[in-house]
């Protein structure tokens, strides 16, 4: 499957069509970015590292029954999936709260909360990105119906159980993290964009070392190592 035409370049990864209208290819980039864009940098090896996690997880949700845009990995750095018609509400799905959730709330970090909060963020990131409740939503047509929320918070908290199972056999905790939806041709709503840990929040079981994009945001070094080593980890349990 080739490229054919560049449909769109985010901060992760650059979209290109090919030669099959329901197929398209992720090219997932090296470049880092946090604060909503203020702070940029590049990692060498960073993209493949995203590509080659998300590729294990897409395979093993979808081996328990989570639909996906999911097809196949074409090479180190590109994914051929389906096309999606992206609804524009980032899920937010936290387990232990840190990070903004603490910030906001005054919850202390690292406290493991009493059940899983899904929250949605408005994917605009022109206003910053805003949270959003289930009115919002509806008076933006996000969705057509509360049907339609309950099921994508239905299968967060699906997700989230699966893989949470998945990165414990890993001796990984899952803290947070972030999923985007879309429609497919079908209008079946399905999971869409990427499983890395640009977009998880994952420390280890015992030493709550971060493996996760903190490492940039907290300007901690050692991204590319910690991702690796999420990696290794992964493709070490299958033998």
């Amino acid at each position: 499957m080739e490229k054919t035409k560049l449909l769109y370049e985010g901060k992760a990864k650059k979209i290109w069509e090919t030669e099959d209208e329901n197929l398209l290819i992720s090219e997932f980039k090296d470049s880092l970015t946090a604060f909503n864009g203020e702070k940029k940098s590049s990692e060498e090896g960073k993209g493949a590292l995203n590509n080659k996690i998300s590729t294990e997880l897409f395979k093993y949700l979808a081996e328990k029954g989570i639909p996906t845009h999911y097809v196949d990995t074409i090479d180190d750095n590109n994914m051929l999936h389906k096309r999606a018609e992206v609804i524009y509400i980032e899920v937010i799905v936290r387990n232990i709260a840190t990070g903004s959730l603490s910030k906001n709330l005054g919850i202390a970090d690292k406290t493991i909360l009493p059940f899983t909060l899904v929250e949605f963020d408005y994917k605009n990131d022109a206003l910053g990105d805003p949270k959003l409740n289930d009115q919002h939503c509806l008076i933006l047509n996000l969705v057509n119906n509360t049907d339609e929320l309950d099921y994508i918070r239905f299968m967060a908290r699906r997700i989230n159980t699966l893989l949470s199972e998945f990165y414990a056999q890993l001796d990984i905790k899952v803290v947070d993290f972030k999923l985007e939806f879309g429609r497919d041709k079908d209008g079946n709503i399905i999971l869409i964009d990427e499983l890395s840990p640009d977009n998880f929040r994952l420390w280890d079981k015992e030493t709550d070392e971060k493996l996760d994009k903190d490492r940039f945001r907290q300007g901690l070094g050692g991204l590319t190592e910690a991702y690796r080593q999420v990696l290794d980890r992964i493709q070490n349990r299958k033998k």
